[in-house]
């Protein structure tokens, strides 16, 4: 098991130690640092604001934190099309506000991951714009563009809705298979491949721990731009064969192998990679010992709720990333999807199922990866038309609500503005719920019964038993309950239980109780009564 850094915290040096594996059971948490924390009082949160926040993440007791984009960036999705991969948007700060927060991160035993988006650009880089006034410029050779005529080379369709080409104005064709200000680079040419090993090196070089990488399974398409044999269903877990022109090229894992070998260089550094591929079997194949370390696995985050769906969820990604030597890198919440509480029903019953998968994630072997205002136990927030900023809701004609609900400022202080921004003094880049001072920060940290006093307390109990996060996991369903054995090195065992149902279940068990994610559970000689909605964590006498 990797010496976690919760535990280096607690020591009279809470410095991060090195420990070149400690991504195999890290607790992750996700920033989108536009929404967490606003330094400067201008409404938008930045590098500032989460600096001063760090003592936050430390209290709470998870080991790293990764940012989603900070570059310079064109402004169409929520800075997923940039313009500067080795700058810091203004709006955010500069590089040297970067390595601030990077050395009072390490101070307090946290490390710092970046996002890195290598599929496309904004179609305001520089490359892309020297490719518009030139079609003969070595910059053109960098993305995909095909000559012009009546019709789209192809089938192909964005993920944001519609066709995934769009003109130039002189007639040519480019690729954009996200929002057309986001053209995708062409990674069969060399200087492509060239330029983001250099970004690499340039923020290994400042201290970063490692980088999530965005689209992971894209990079290349299928050289003869042939027709997708279907369309992308939302019911899939992820892109299959019907996608088999656009996304998963056996050309893309050279990629991650060279990754992999600049990471080496430098010590305790790691890749974790977007991979949204619907056979976890081809997902874990990412994660194999030269490439990436990691690779999300997003089964449970599209899994409705049900004991069959999660425990098929559990097994299959234990089995397939198992295959491959690799840990698992659970995901329930992140900026692309509803918050949990709503997914999971909204209201106190939503509330209820996201505590208790909260445990059952924190309990699974493998490196937990939370998203910002999950431990709060956010819902999804109503934005109005007139505030949405996603492309998708834009692009769909407003037939998608798009994903500005779960990217909503952080609720801080239960007091005027919730304290996003500094003496709370601007109105924030989105709005802010009226009632949302009932989940801030301020007011959960002071009541036992909070979803943030759950998250804490789990999180310090995971630190403390070898068995949760780390060790072999053995999962069995009876019904609605299901359960995961965890079993550490040492021969301890922690079961992880969770009645998924609608009734109240008789749980057999000689152990101790832990931690349950509700208060309603009644211990009995044998048997512990565990309710509707509700997840206990065992420890085995």
């Amino acid at each position: 098991m990797a010496t976690r850094l919760a535990t280096v915290r607690t020591s009279a040096n809470p410095q991060v130690t090195s420990d070149a594996s400690w991504w195999r059971d890290a607790v992750v948490y996700q920033v989108y640092l536009r929404s967490f924390a606003d330094g400067n009082g201008d409404g938008i949160g930045d590098l500032g604001g989460l600096r001063s926040r760090l003592p936050y993440l430390s209290w709470l007791g998870v080991d790293a934190l990764w940012i989603n984009p900070h570059y310079p960036s064109g402004g169409a999705d929520g800075g997923y099309d940039i313009t500067d991969y080795r700058a810091v948007d203004p709006d955010y700060g500069d590089v040297a506000d970067l390595e601030a927060l990077v050395d009072d991160a390490r101070r307090l035993g946290l490390r710092v991951v970046l996002d890195v988006v290598p599929n496309h650009t904004s179609d305001r880089h520089p490359w892309f714009q020297a490719a518009l006034a030139d079609p003969d410029a070595p910059e053109a050779a960098r993305y995909h563009f095909a000559p012009p005529s009546a019709e789209p080379p192809n089938n192909w369709q964005s993920l944001f809705g519609g066709p995934a080409w769009s003109r130039t104005p002189d007639g040519r064709w480019y690729l954009h298979l996200f929002a057309p200000e986001q053209p995708d680079l062409n990674w069969g040419d060399p200087a492509v491949a060239a330029d983001f090993e250099r970004t690499l090196r340039f923020w290994l070089d400042r201290g970063v721990s490692g980088f999530r990488v965005d689209v992971a399974y894209g990079l290349f398409k299928d050289a003869g731009l042939r027709d997708n044999p279907g369309a992308y269903s939302p019911t899939l877990f992820g892109h299959g064969p019907e996608q088999a022109m656009t996304w998963n090229q056996p050309e893309v894992h050279d990629v991650w192998r060279r990754w992999r070998s600049i990471c080496d260089e430098y010590p305790d550094t790691m890749l974790v990679g977007e991979v949204c591929l619907a056979d976890l079997e081809q997902v874990a194949l990412y994660s194999r010992p030269d490439e990436m370390h990691q690779s999300f696995s997003f089964r449970l985050l599209k899994s409705p709720w049900s004991a069959e769906s999660f425990a098929d969820g559990v097994r299959t990604a234990l089995d397939a990333f198992g295959a491959v030597g690799a840990p698992v890198s659970w995901v329930l919440g992140n900026h692309d999807k509803d918050r949990q509480v709503s997914r999971f029903g909204g209201g106190a019953l939503g509330t209820a199922r996201a505590r208790a998968a909260a445990l059952l994630v924190l309990a699974l072997p493998g490196s937990a990866y939370l998203y910002a205002g999950d431990e709060l136990g956010l819902p999804q927030a109503e934005v109005p038309d007139e505030a949405k900023l996603d492309p998708i809701f834009f692009r769909s004609g407003g037939a998608r609500a798009g994903r500005d609900g779960c990217r909503v400022p952080m609720p801080w202080n239960a007091d005027r503005g919730v304290g996003f921004s500094a003496d709370d003094a601007a109105t924030p880049w989105l709005p802010i719920p009226a009632d949302w001072d009932q989940y801030a920060v301020s007011r959960q940290a002071r009541d036992g019964g909070s979803v943030l006093t759950l998250y804490r307390r789990a999180l310090a109990l995971r630190d403390a038993h070898p068995a949760l996060g780390s060790g072999d996991a053995a999962v069995s369903r009876r019904g609605d309950v299901l359960t995961v054995r965890c079993t550490a090195a040492d021969g301890s065992v922690v079961r992880c239980v969770v009645n998924m149902g609608s009734e109240t279940a008789l749980v057999r068990t000689r152990g101790t109780v832990l931690l349950a994610s509700t208060t309603g559970v009644r211990r009995s000689a044998g048997s512990v009564a565990l309710p509707a909605d509700t997840a206990i964590w065992l420890a085995e006498a």
